[in-house]
């Protein structure tokens, strides 16, 4: 991206989510802000930005205050030094640090994953056809989205993908220049990713969510969520629960407006129509729509899935989902 463009788009960004309210009961908890961790352009911040845009968290009551950080890690690093009160982060971290003895909780923000993407005339068109194959892998070699693509080309097909596969791990960036390039066949990406490679005229091969499918996974297992200490919910409860009452309507007006992808496009980093039309449709899919034990129940079995393969390195001691990962009090009523 040009360099003009994006000081432009992260003052854009800057200015629209300074979210203090101006009623009585914004001001009483003005003092008291909830300072929320964010990436830059990241899809939290098209929420914020509709949140401040609607006004959701004066009526809500409250004041957002966005932090910036550089990294996922350096985001769950701010948590856990108090920087921030919530972030939206992946919930086998917190499964994680749960167990070992963290009270950090869940409530479900996305469910997008990415997919498997390759050039429209490349040999790629199948996951049979990975085995030799020059395969990019957005992230590390336990990111979730390989070990579910993994485990679904061993149940499906009897491939080892780790063994037969040629890999190169980077960022998705980088690897999406590599795959324009001619020097990689297929990429495994994030979600944003693979939208703006389908724009750019590129063919998703898989989506990792059709993956979760074909290994008996039920819909709806959460991936990203918003995370914050119990501790701090019990404390601060009023605050968190006009947060997601902001954070919901501001994903319903996402999933219903299309006027609404025009007003955020300048934070989305789209090129064009085309771009910001696939990243509409991938965030769409991505929307928690229920919230309740059937999800519950797969994301306990993704779990497993993903602690078979990954192991003791992925999840640390914890073969089985640790009670509390997930927020009990989110389990009463529907996501949106």
């Amino acid at each position: 991206m040009h360099p003009t463009r994006r000081s432009l788009m992260l003052a854009s960004l800057t200015a629209a989510i300074s979210l203090a309210p101006r009623g009585r009961a914004g001001q009483a908890r003005a003092a008291t802000p909830l300072r929320i961790g964010t990436l830059r352009f990241g899809s939290l911040g098209w929420e914020l930005d509709v949140i401040a845009r609607h006004h959701l968290a004066e009526a809500a009551g409250l004041t957002i205050e966005p932090v910036e950080f550089a990294s996922n890690q350096a985001i769950q690093v701010g948590l856990q030094g108090g920087r921030v009160d919530m972030v939206a982060t992946d919930f086998l971290w917190v499964a994680r640090s749960r167990a070992g003895g963290a009270d950090w909780t869940f409530v479900p923000f996305s469910n997008a994953l990415g997919a498997l993407i390759a050039p429209q005339d490349g040999a790629v068109r199948a996951i049979t056809d990975l085995p030799g194959k020059r395969l990019g892998i957005a992230g590390s070699q336990l990111d979730k989205s390989w070990l579910i693509l993994r485990a679904f080309a061993s149940k499906t097909a009897g491939i080892d993908l780790d063994a037969t596969a040629q890999k190169s791990l980077g960022p998705p960036p980088l690897l999406a220049e590599q795959m324009a390039a001619g020097r990689l066949d297929a990429v495994l990406t994030f979600w944003p990713f693979a939208a703006r490679a389908e724009a750019a005229g590129m063919r998703r091969v898989l989506a990792v969510e059709d993956a979760l499918a074909g290994l008996g996974i039920g819909a709806g297992a959460p991936m990203v969520g918003f995370v914050f200490s119990e501790a701090w919910a019990a404390k601060n409860r009023a605050t968190l629960d006009g947060f997601i009452t902001a954070a919901r309507g501001a994903g319903s007006i996402l999933d219903s407006s299309d006027a609404e992808w025009t007003e955020i496009a300048r934070l989305t980093g789209a090129s064009g129509p085309a771009e910001l039309a696939r990243l509409r449709d991938w965030f769409r899919q991505g929307i928690p729509r229920d919230w309740g034990e059937d999800q519950r129940a797969a994301a306990a079995k993704l779990y497993g899935v993903l602690a078979a393969i990954g192991g003791p390195d992925l999840v640390g001691p914890a073969q089985s989902l640790p009670a509390g990962t997930f927020w009990q009090a989110s389990w009463q009523s529907s996501t949106r």
